[in-house]
């Protein structure tokens, strides 16, 4: 059976990865270790409330604050450690190919005033 603390933990850790994100404008790749750091970082810090009962703020047993600044932690330890590894270089990874336009000299034709250009159709 499935208790409501961890249940209250997933609602608060997909409210706060949402509110990263909205904060951040994106999150990329990294969505899919915040998700689970968040659910997680808010049931660990659920626990850590109940041991030291000083959460102003609860739903029935659930202490939202100590869950919420947990949560907040896991993010920002998820964001720093992304930032710090280097990302792995792709197989069959392609150069970038770089096009550079240049302007040519049409030249005249010889003896007087050619076709006048015309206008594109």
């Amino acid at each position: 059976m499935i208790g409501p603390a961890l249940v209250l933990a997933v609602i608060v850790g997909l409210f706060h990865v949402s509110a990263y994100v909205f904060i951040r404008g994106r999150a990329g790749a990294r969505l899919v270790l915040l998700v689970p750091a968040a659910v997680l970082g808010a049931w660990a810090g659920d626990t850590v409330g109940v041991r030291m009962a000083i959460d102003p703020i609860r739903i029935g047993d659930f202490n939202l604050v100590s869950a919420s600044v947990v949560a907040w932690l896991a993010i920002g330890l998820v964001a720093i450690l992304t930032i710090l590894v280097p990302p792995r270089p792709v197989e069959g990874d392609t150069p970038q190919v770089a096009t550079m336009l240049r302007r040519t000299s049409v030249p005249k034709p010889a003896g007087g005033s050619g076709p006048e250009p015309q206008a594109p159709a």
